[in-house]
């Protein structure tokens, strides 16, 4: 009988070790019920793509067998970023689709991600999707059969995305020179032909695909993962350095001086430009970000309101409330002011390209006006999967008693010139904190209080905070 690891079915997306938790009967499973999923909802035509890890290739071939068994029909769009398989969804009209990545994750992990109409499944969906595969495990044959020519078409659509970009990205009189830091991952088969379609000038870095990662995974929110583009800037008297996840709907930016700008300080540069011609517009500020974000929206306009973190969350939010654009720390933005509200690094690359090429301040001095404040690293404290709920919780009770507090996904605790997030992860037994304030001295009250506050509960290990 087939193994099925519940583990591996988290909130954003399924994700596990490729040969341990998604072998040939596992992954051929999961075709399956995600077939029988989609035509539930009177989809038959399923679009799939793949990342370039060395395993996905292999879980392409399982998973179209599952689909076209259960009835579908598939569009192959081969090895490609994550936001080509969401072009192609507008692009053709096709609702379901499916890609095959396991995002930043080292070179031995790999997953899904399922979209169905605009949205991405989480939460209780993708619980559907698990207890699908456990009714239907013993319709997994002996031999898996390969799909038939008749139930799969090849669907080209590189060209044509690449296209649409360089079409909606006009950029100004000003030549960039730009470090691209792909760190190996699909984003490499994309990023310097689009670039130089651009019109800049571009330093590769790590831009050859090879799904072992060999020089450093490709996560930009990791600052260890941009040294060698942080170097590299400064050494080529670059304009900036864009640095992109394994699967192309992430960034990381680092400016002229080979400072990181995290994901709440570059949606300020772009709030700046969007706000302007959309006054009043609703603002979905991710709770992990600065207070300067939710400062700058308030100069400019905007209506500030907190929200989940998380990507298939953060974009529901947006069709719920009818944002023009928003982002999360982790560098997921959203446009929906000239774009499709999806998630997509290099048209965000291209949106900061032309902010800066319609003027000749440097990255560095469009942020210089911008208050620096004191804050923790995100820090990721031990606590059980059985536990960690209820001490955020008890902590929001307790805390409620005395302090303002925003409680949309955990707890944000609002001092009087400062804040502490305290909130449970959805994908790993931890608890996640962070906190900012105006000065060194606010900063270290904070963080003691909130420490004690989380550490006076048995459960949950000891910690120093992240820097």
């Amino acid at each position: 009988m087939v193994r099925i690891n519940p583990e591996i079915f988290r909130a954003y997306d399924i994700r596990g070790l490729a040969d341990k938790d998604l072998p040939p009967e596992v992954a051929f499973l999961f075709g399956r019920a995600a077939g029988r999923y989609f035509l539930a909802q009177n989809e038959r035509q399923v679009l799939v793509g793949r990342d370039n890890r060395l395993s996905s290739k292999r879980i392409r071939d399982q998973l179209i067998s599952g689909l076209a068994t259960a009835g579908c029909r598939v569009v192959d769009l081969g090895e490609v970023i994550t936001p080509l398989l969401y072009y192609a969804r507008e692009r053709l009209k096709i609702n379901a689709a499916i890609m095959i990545t396991a995002s930043h994750n080292p070179p031995e992990f790999n997953g899904f991600k399922v979209a169905l109409g605009p949205a991405t499944i989480h939460g209780e969906e993708i619980q559907r999707l698990y207890h699908l595969m456990e009714e239907l495990k013993g319709e997994v044959p002996p031999e898996i059969p390969s799909p038939r020519a008749d139930q799969v078409e090849e669907g080209e659509l590189r060209a044509d995305y690449l296209q649409m970009l360089t079409e909606k990205i006009q950029l100004g009189p000003r030549n960039l020179k730009v470090v691209v830091d792909c760190g190996n991952g699909t984003a490499s088969l994309f990023a310097e032909e689009y670039f130089t379609r651009l019109g800049c000038e571009v330093i590769p870095l790590f831009c050859t695909s090879d799904g072992s990662f060999p020089h450093h995974q490709p996560d930009p929110v990791e600052s260890a993962n941009l040294v060698a583009l942080r170097e590299t800037v400064l050494r080529e008297g670059a304009d900036l350095g864009i640095g992109f996840d394994g699967d192309g709907d992430r960034l990381g930016i680092v400016d002229n001086k080979g400072e990181i700008i995290w994901g709440d300080r570059l949606m300020i540069l772009y709030w700046r430009e969007i706000l302007p011609k959309y006054p009043g517009a609703t603002c979905i500020v991710e709770v992990k970000c600065s207070q300067a974000l939710v400062d700058e929206i308030k100069r400019l306009g905007g209506k500030a309101i907190f929200y989940k973190t998380g990507h298939s969350l953060i974009k529901a939010k947006m069709r719920e409330v009818g944002a023009v654009f928003t982002g999360e720390m982790s560098g997921h933005m959203f446009f929906a002011d000239e774009y499709y509200g999806f998630d997509d690094a290099f048209y965000a690359a291209g949106r900061l390209l032309r902010l800066l090429s319609h003027g000749d301040q440097s990255l560095n001095q469009l942020l210089a006006d911008v208050p620096r404040y004191y804050a923790t690293a995100e820090t990721r404290v031990g606590c059980p999967d059985h536990a960690k709920f209820n001490v955020v919780d008890r902590i929001r009770q307790s805390f409620q008693k005395t302090h303002e507090v925003i409680d949309i996904d955990g707890v944000r605790v609002l001092f009087p010139d400062g804040w502490g997030l305290v909130r449970a992860s959805n994908t790993q037994p931890v608890i996640v904190a962070r906190c900012e304030a105006k000065t060194a001295e606010t900063l270290e009250e904070i963080t003691k209080e909130i420490k004690d506050a989380l550490c006076a509960f048995p459960d949950v290990e000891d910690f120093e905070w992240a820097k």
